[in-house]
């Protein structure tokens, strides 16, 4: 029980803000800590604490690129990538904890009148009965079986490298620590040996297991004077973003991107990148421009955490552009900042997956059509991190109703024109 209360003291609510970014775990040979995103709230059961430490290394090794796994350090410092393989060392303990250690077997042979037969043994050292057709008849067989040898070059690796992993990360299943391994730890030869045992290798779960202490073994040659490890990322964001796209986005959101190009006197015409909203959703024949956006509004309240008039500006272009170009009917196009929040502590009363915090819109515009109107919508961070797999469309559905509902309430913020009144 002590061990699975330091669980939960190891774990840590980010702010987001200037040192405090980190998403993931950083650990030492002393101690560790797990990381976890804005509004994210922690589980009171301890096995789903420990599931969700599990889930967020899950949706971090899903989510994160090259440029997300570079860590921001002290000032003068030059930035430090991480490429922790930290699935290789789960995947090591988890079949640790199902299996115990891996065994190579040797061929035994004895003496038998049933198994696996062989015959060039038989025939040399068992007596046969010659029958009238004069066919041997053999009562007793050389039969061959296989036994474990725990002195095997693979079942050695496997030692070191379930020591290794529970090291660094046991403590998230079991307080228990497996021995010592005996014998030193030659890594270089250990990943040569691998390297041909994978190759000749067709039982799916041992290539498991010999892929992950391999990209273990070549991440502790390459790391040999680290005390430290990590592994997360000082740029949620990007996930965040790509956790949106992926549970509400369509594949071809390039579609809807307007263009520019320089019409130039000499030379080729030069188009430019496009303006690239983060997901377009696409319910029910209505079409849903939306931009994530990883602020702190949702947990702190303060409108400077709020999108600035730049994103305001791009994400009504887009509406705009939809509506020119595709004709879309003013009812059926809608405009949406998703932003994370805490449905179980918050300061707005709000206790759903999906909350509505107002709208923004543009002096420049007379905001009489709904994507001029962009609704800030707020999303659980734990609802979100758990539904971007399986079938989406109840979450699609929610938050076309949350963003169609905001609308309607919120069209009562706008101030009354002169027309109007």
């Amino acid at each position: 029980m002590e061990k699975e209360s330091d669980l939960r003291k190891r774990c840590h609510i980010n702010t987001n803000e200037e040192g405090d970014r980190f998403v993931g775990v950083k650990a030492d040979t002393e101690d560790a800590v797990v990381y976890f995103p804005i509004g994210y709230q922690l589980p009171d059961d301890e096995m789903d604490l420990k599931r969700d430490v599990l889930h967020l290394f899950q949706v971090l090794a899903e989510f994160t690129n090259v440029s997300d796994k570079v860590l921001a350090m002290k000032k003068f410092e030059a930035p430090q990538s991480v490429h922790f393989p930290i699935n290789a060392y789960l995947e090591t303990i988890n079949y640790y904890m199902e299996s115990g250690y891996y065994m190579e077997r040797d061929s035994v042979y004895k003496t038998s009148d049933r198994g696996n037969i062989d015959w060039a043994r038989t025939i040399q050292k068992q007596p046969a009965l010659i029958q009238a057709n004069l066919t041997p008849v053999y009562t007793q067989y050389i039969v061959r079986e296989s036994a474990p040898n725990e002195n095997k070059e693979i079942t050695r690796i496997h030692t070191h490298c379930v020591y290794e992993s529970f090291e660094k990360l046991g403590w998230l299943f079991t307080p228990y620590m497996p021995p010592k391994p005996t014998g030193g730890l030659d890594v270089k030869r250990f990943i040569s040996i691998l390297t041909d045992k994978l190759g000749n290798t067709n039982n799916d779960k041992d290539k498991r297991l010999f892929k992950s202490m391999l990209d273990m073994l070549k991440y502790m040659d390459e790391n040999t004077s680290e005390k430290q490890f990590y592994f997360g990322t000082d740029y949620f964001e990007g996930v965040w973003e790509r956790l949106i796209d992926r549970v509400f986005g369509i594949k071809n959101k390039q579609d809807y991107f307007p263009r520019t190009k320089w019409l130039l006197t000499h030379g080729k015409y030069k188009e430019k990148y496009p303006l690239e909203p983060d997901s377009i959703m696409i319910y029910d024949g209505k079409i849903y421009v939306l931009d994530a956006k990883y602020y702190r509004y949702g947990i702190t309240g303060n409108p400077n955490h709020l999108p600035d008039s730049s994103s305001i500006n791009k994400q009504i272009t887009y509406g705009e552009y939809i509506y020119n170009q595709k004709q879309i009917p003013d009812g059926n196009l809608f405009n949406a900042f998703l932003m994370p929040y805490n449905a179980v502590k918050n300061f707005f009363d709000i206790h759903d997956a999906f909350g509505n915090i107002g709208m923004a819109v543009g002096d420049w515009k007379n905001n009489v059509h709904n994507y001029e109107k962009i609704q800030g919508i707020l999303i659980d961070t734990r609802y979100l991190m758990y539904h971007y797999t399986g079938n989406p469309k109840n979450s699609i559905i929610a938050l076309a109703q949350s963003i169609e509902s905001a609308l309607a309430a919120n069209n009562g913020l706008l101030p009354q024109t002169d027309e109007a009144t």
